[in-house]
C-alpha cells in the first residue's frame, strides 16, 4: 500500500493551491479561510525547483532547435563520433533526473496535504460523483489530470462530427481540369512553405498565448485570476471533450440566484490571442452581475490542442452545448461576448446559432488578411495571402453577416493592433470595415454612395465633439430613423437584408445610415489592450 500510494505521489500531479477545505460548506469558505497556497516540503520543493529549470531549458531548446541544428552542422558535430559521447551524456541527464523526480515523490508522501489531495483525486477518477467533484474542485493542480465533465457525445448536435464542426471556405476559383491539374503541380512548393509556416511560426504570432514559455511566465498571474474567480465568485471548474478529441478548460460563475434579470442571463466570453479566462475579458461582465462562463483557446493554459480555426470552431460548439444542456440555459438567454481575434469564434457562434440572444464584439476586425500583410514584407504578399486563406482564414465579416440578431462593435479610437498603418490613423481599424460589411448586408438600400460617404466621415471622427458635429451637420432624427424602420418591420417580418431605403431621397438615406452606424458601433477611448469597463458593456440595440 505504502508503495502504491508513493507510485501516486511520483506520477501525480502538480498541486498549486488548496481553495477551501474539502470537508468545509460554502458558507464556511466565504465566512472563514477562502484558500492557501500549497506548501511544499523542503524536499519536494527543491526537486520541484530542479524539474522545472529541466523543463524550462527543454522548451527553450525546442524552440531554438532550428538555430541550434544549424549551428551544430556548421561546427560539424553531427556526426556519429560526436553524436554517440552527447547521447550518452543525455541518457545520464534523463537518468539523474528522474532520480530527482522519485524524491519528489517520496517529499509529497511526506505531505499529509498532499496526501488527501491524492486520495481525492483517486477517488474522483474512479466515482465522479457531484460529491466527489465539489471535494476535487477545492484543490487547483495541474489540469490534464481533471477528469471530462461533458462531452460532445452527450448532446444530440448535428453541427458537429468527429471530422469537426462546418467553417465557411474561401471560394475556389474554376479552372479546366487540365489547367487545374497544371497549377496544382506548378503551386506545390507554395502550399508546402505555407503548410511550414502555419504550423510552425505562424501559428504561434498568431497566437503567442499557446506558447509554453510565455505560459511559463504568466503562471502566477493566472493562478491568482483563478484563485479569485473560484474563491470569490464561486466560479466552477469544467473540463470540456471537443469532438477533435481537445480537452477545453472552462470557467462558470452562476448569478441565477443573486443578480435578477442579468443573473439569467449568460455571457459566454471568447478572449484574445494572448488572453486567458483567468485574467481577461471575463470580468467585465461578471461586474456587471450576468452569470459568465469563460474559456480558454486551444493549447491555452488548460485546453489541450492547437488554435487553428477547425479547433477553435469545434472547442467554441462544444461551451455552447455545455451551457444549454449541463448548465441549463437557453440558447435565447446567452450574449457572446469576445475581445479582439476572440471575435472569429464569437461570430462563427452567432453564424451557427442564430437563436442566441445577441453578439458583442471588442476591438476586433472584419478579416485577417490585412492584419498579416501588414506585419510581413510586400514580396511575401502571394505566400501570405494563401497561407491565411488556407490555414487561418479568421473571416469574421463573412460569419457575422449570417447572423440576424443584435450586434454591437466596439472600437477602441486608440487602437494599435488591428490598425493597418497606425493607432494616430483612426480610418485604418479594421474595425470601421467590420461596421461597414454588416450595415451594407443589412441595409444594401441604406448604404448607397451617399450613406457609406456620410458613415465614413463619422468614423474619421477624432472624438465625441467631432462625431455629434457630423450628426448634426446631416440634421439626424432618431425618431423618424426608429419610425421608418419599426414600419419597415412591421410590414414585412422579413429577415435581413432589407430594401428599406430603396425610393428614398439622398438625405433620408444618410439620416438612416448614420443612425445604424451609432446603433451598432461604440467608441472606447483606449488602446487594445486596456481592460473594457462594465459601464461600456450593453447588450446591443434593438429594434
Amino acid at each position: 500500500m505504502a508503495v502504491w500510494l508513493w507510485l501516486r505521489c511520483l506520477f501525480g500531479p502538480h498541486l498549486q493551491r488548496i481553495h477551501r477545505s474539502p470537508e468545509s460548506d460554502r458558507l464556511e469558505a466565504r465566512t472563514g479561510r477562502r484558500g492557501w497556497t500549497y506548501q511544499p516540503r523542503s524536499l519536494e520543493k527543491h526537486t520541484d525547483s530542479i524539474l522545472g529549470w529541466a523543463s524550462a531549458i527543454w522548451s527553450l531548446s525546442y524552440y531554438s532547435s532550428p538555430l541550434l541544428l544549424c549551428y551544430l552542422y556548421r561546427k560539424g558535430y553531427l556526426c556519429t563520433t560526436k553524436l554517440v559521447p552527447v547521447g550518452q551524456y543525455l541518457g545520464t541527464i534523463l537518468v539523474c533526473l528522474f532520480g530527482v523526480a522519485c524524491l519528489r515523490g517520496l517529499g509529497r508522501w511526506r505531505n499529509p496535504e498532499y496526501l488527501q489531495f491524492i486520495s481525492i483525486l483517486d477517488e474522483a477518477t474512479r466515482n465522479y460523483s457531484p460529491a466527489n467533484k465539489k471535494k476535487l474542485s477545492s484543490y487547483d493542480f495541474d489540469f490534464s489530470h481533471w477528469p471530462v465533465d461533458f462531452s460532445w457525445k452527450e448532446a444530440s448536435n448535428p453541427k458537429a462530427t468527429k471530422a469537426g464542426v462546418s467553417l465557411l471556405k474561401p471560394e475556389p476559383r474554376h479552372r479546366g481540369s487540365t489547367d487545374s491539374i497544371l497549377t496544382s503541380f506548378r503551386t506545390l512548393p507554395c502550399h508546402i512553405v505555407s503548410y511550414l509556416i502555419a504550423h510552425s511560426f505562424g501559428r504561434r504570432m498568431l497566437y503567442p498565448g499557446s506558447v509554453g514559455l510565455l505560459q511559463k511566465a504568466m503562471r502566477p498571474m493566472l493562478q491568482q485570476g483563478q484563485a479569485r474567480l473560484i474563491e470569490e465568485f464561486d466560479g466552477q471548474r469544467n473540463k470540456l471533450l471537443a469532438c477533435d478529441g481537445n480537452k477545453i478548460d472552462t470557467m462558470f460563475v452562476d448569478r441565477r440566484k443573486e443578480q435578477g434579470s442579468r443573473g439569467k442571463t449568460l455571457v459566454i466570453c471568447c478572449e484574445g490571442n494572448a488572453g486567458f479566462y483567468e485574467v481577461g475579458c471575463m470580468n467585465t461582465p461578471l461586474e456587471g452581475g450576468y452569470s459568465v462562463l469563460g474559456w480558454n483557446h486551444p493549447g491555452f493554459a488548460g485546453s489541450t490542442g492547437v488554435p487553428f480555426p477547425q479547433n477553435e470552431a469545434n472547442a467554441m460548439d462544444v461551451v455552447i452545448q455545455f451551457a444549454i444542456h449541463q448548465l441549463g440555459f437557453k440558447l435565447s438567454d446567452i450574449i457572446v461576448y469576445a475581445w479582439s481575434i476572440g471575435g472569429f469564434t464569437a461570430s462563427w457562434a452567432a453564424m451557427s446559432y442564430p437563436e442566441i440572444r445577441a453578439l458583442v464584439l471588442d476591438a476586433s476586425f472584419d478579416d485577417l488578411l490585412p492584419l498579416a500583410l501588414k506585419v510581413m514584407p510586400d514580396s511575401w504578399r502571394p505566400l501570405v495571402t494563401h497561407t491565411v486563406r488556407q490555414y487561418m482564414n479568421l473571416n469574421n465579416a463573412e460569419q457575422i453577416c449570417r447572423y440576424q440578431g443584435p450586434v454591437l462593435l466596439i472600437r477602441r479610437t486608440k487602437d494599435e493592433i488591428i490598425t493597418t498603418t497606425g493607432p494616430e490613423d483612426i480610418m485604418s481599424n479594421r474595425g470601421n470595415d467590420l461596421l461597414l460589411r454588416l450595415l451594407q448586408f443589412r441595409y444594401p438600400k441604406v448604404m448607397t454612395e451617399e450613406g457609406v460617404k456620410a458613415v465614413r466621415q463619422w468614423l474619421a471622427a477624432a472624438s465625441p465633439l467631432e462625431e455629434a458635429t457630423v450628426y448634426s451637420r446631416n440634421e439626424v432624427d432618431d425618431d423618424w430613423c426608429v419610425s421608418v424602420l419599426q414600419s419597415y418591420q412591421t410590414d414585412r417580418e422579413t429577415p435581413f437584408p432589407w430594401s428599406v431605403g430603396d425610393e428614398m431621397a439622398p438625405e433620408g438615406r444618410r439620416q438612416l445610415a448614420l443612425f445604424l452606424a451609432r446603433k451598432y458601433m461604440r467608441n472606447f477611448e483606449s488602446t487594445h489592450c486596456t481592460p473594457l469597463p462594465c459601464s461600456e458593456f450593453q447588450p446591443p440595440w434593438k429594434l
